[in-house]
């Protein structure tokens, strides 16, 4: 079973967020204990497994996400990496789609390397910014949103870049505040950099204290920063310790997620 370490949302190694992707032949998935443990043993925030589909199934391959903790919903930084996995291996041209828990996801190449990920839109439902997500943030919130169930964050809007660079929150207490964890985020303090607004991603609930760069919370901040600034294109620079730059552009119920991807890493499962 080969096994590969993409980077994805950068254009360059050691940047971005790095997912495992395993190419798995014809028929069905093994047993989730399996896929479990291998995502365990890569111990990255989410390895994706892939097979490949019939024609009639509506689909090109079914995909699934682990982290090393529980199967995940929607990823886009691993399903990034599995598109360019496929594409660099020569397994498809142009759009691949993906059959997957949270529906079918598609994903197009460009020819100058870049790939466009076709996410459905993240709801936002405005919730109390209550005392309890300031104390475990370390800062006060603007604004509280509730996210889809696909995405299952909290989505804080903080003051400033600043403060979101600055975060130092208390892991336990923010595994309190939703499914999977909270995105903050603030507008960029100078757009001129080549972003438009910042996040940083805790997932302590999913056995990932700080995601480095997160697809499917682009599919809520994408939607929430247009609104704000006016625009449906958009880019996001997630500020953690790796970074890495997401491209948005929401189509109504779809939100599209642009960027690279890097493999750094091939190797072989030998048990």
């Amino acid at each position: 079973m080969r096994i590969r370490i993409v980077d994805a949302f950068t254009d360059r190694p050691f940047a971005g967020n790095p997912a495992g992707v395993v190419l798995l032949d014809d028929g069905p998935f093994p047993e989730d204990d399996r896929l479990r443990k291998i995502a365990a043993e890569v111990n990255l925030s989410e390895t994706a497994f892939a097979h490949p589909l019939p024609d009639s199934s509506g689909a090109d391959w079914a995909l699934r996400w682990f982290t090393p903790a529980i199967e995940v919903d929607m990823c886009g930084h691993a399903t990034l990496a599995t598109a360019h996995v496929l594409h660099r291996t020569g397994r498809t041209a142009g759009t691949v789609r993906f059959a997957a828990r949270c529906g079918v996801l598609a994903a197009t190449a460009r020819p100058d390397g870049p790939i466009t990920l076709d996410f459905p839109t993240s709801s936002l439902t405005p919730a109390e910014a209550g005392e309890d997500v300031a104390g475990a943030l370390g800062a006060r919130p603007l604004t509280v949103h509730h996210t889809s169930e696909h995405v299952g964050d909290l989505l804080v809007e903080l003051a400033d870049e600043q403060t979101v660079r600055g975060l130092a929150p208390d892991l336990r207490a923010l595994a309190r505040q939703s499914r999977r964890g909270v995105i903050a985020t603030a507008e960029a303090a100078d757009p001129s950099r080549g972003y438009d607004y910042v996040s940083r991603c805790f997932f302590p609930n999913a056995g990932i204290d700080e995601d480095p760069v997160t697809g499917s919370a682009h599919t809520a901040l994408a939607p929430f920063w247009s609104a704000r600034l006016g625009r449906t294109e958009l880019t996001g620079f997630q500020a953690s310790a790796r970074g890495g730059l997401v491209r948005t552009e929401v189509r109504g119920e779809r939100t599209l997620l642009t960027g690279s991807a890097v493999t750094v890493i091939e190797g072989e499962l030998l048990v």
